[in-house]
């Protein structure tokens, strides 16, 4: 044997240390080295490299599911909750595991939001969309990023229906303890609109409080905006999920290691009478 032949190469480091090495990478990460050698592919399935990717209070968070979360090991819990979302307290919030970092997402349920006139069944009505959701990414893909967080199988028992009403406010609170933190997070209203909508697209706008910081956003509308010429390039309008959902864009904040207090996010349109918007909830996710 050649000296070249007894230099150590990455493959012959103890499981252990692999271990440690890889808990500190990426899900992706580990994925990819468990192609390297055998003890690279023993360490990239333990339960101690996916125990850190889970969120510290994944015990506490998974208790409070409406269904048992069934798992054997660490890796498939993991894999569980970045493929779709996990309802919780009474069915009427959502949490995902963002797939590529292991952030939470979260989504409140219609019923979970605060709606000017929400109860008064002049002008909002609720029940459920039987296609409110398609059942996309059954499998998890350690190598595509671009998938992330669209097109999941949250099933909400109800949406909002708006039948008719000028003063349409919508508003969601979270506590930023629930939340990943050292993260940017970007909040969205999920909608869609029926084929009789009308009156939606008034200019709105959108708000985001977090630690004395108020953002607001104008001349933001749930749908295209009637112009003559030129279109407006200052216009904020939404975007299609792939799931078959719309979203907007509500704003973004910075939730740090120990803030506390709760992030209100919302959006408002009073200029004129509408209907036909269904509403889904609020979604937050990282950047």
């Amino acid at each position: 044997m050649t000296e070249s032949n007894n230099v150590p190469t990455i493959s012959d480091l103890p499981e252990g240390c692999v271990t440690d090495i890889l808990s500190m990478t990426s899900p992706r990460d580990a994925c990819r080295a468990a192609s390297i050698s055998k003890s690279f592919n023993s360490a990239a399935d333990s339960d101690s490299v996916w125990e850190r990717f889970l969120p510290t209070d994944y015990l506490e968070v998974i208790a409070r599911a409406v269904s048992p979360v069934v798992f054997e090991t660490k890796k498939q819990l993991y894999h569980l909750l970045s493929e779709s979302y996990v309802l919780l307290d009474q069915g009427y919030l959502g949490l995902k595991l963002d797939r590529e970092s292991g952030r939470k997402c979260y989504m409140l349920g219609a019923r979970n939001l605060s709606i000017a006139w929400g109860n008064d069944t002049r002008y909002w009505e609720w029940g459920h969309v039987p296609e409110s959701r398609s059942p996309s990414f059954r499998h998890f893909t350690c190598v595509k990023g671009a998938d992330q967080v669209l097109g999941t199988g949250v099933k909400f028992a109800d949406v909002g229906i708006l039948r008719n009403v000028w003063w349409l406010d919508i508003q969601g609170r979270i506590a930023s303890a629930m939340l990943s933190p050292k993260t940017t997070y970007v909040a969205y209203l999920v909608f869609r609109t029926t084929r009789e909508s009308w009156g939606l697209s008034a200019p709105g706008k959108t708000i985001i409080s977090f630690g004395g910081v108020r953002k607001e956003t104008v001349n933001v509308f749930l749908q295209q905006p009637r112009t003559r010429g030129r279109p407006r390039t200052e216009a904020h309008t939404w975007a299609l999920r792939n799931d078959g959902w719309m979203e907007l864009e509500l704003g973004e904040f910075y939730c740090d290691d120990g803030d506390e207090g709760e992030v209100e996010m919302g959006f408002q349109e009073h200029h004129e009478y509408k209907g036909g918007l269904i509403l889904e909830g609020i979604e937050i996710r990282p950047k």
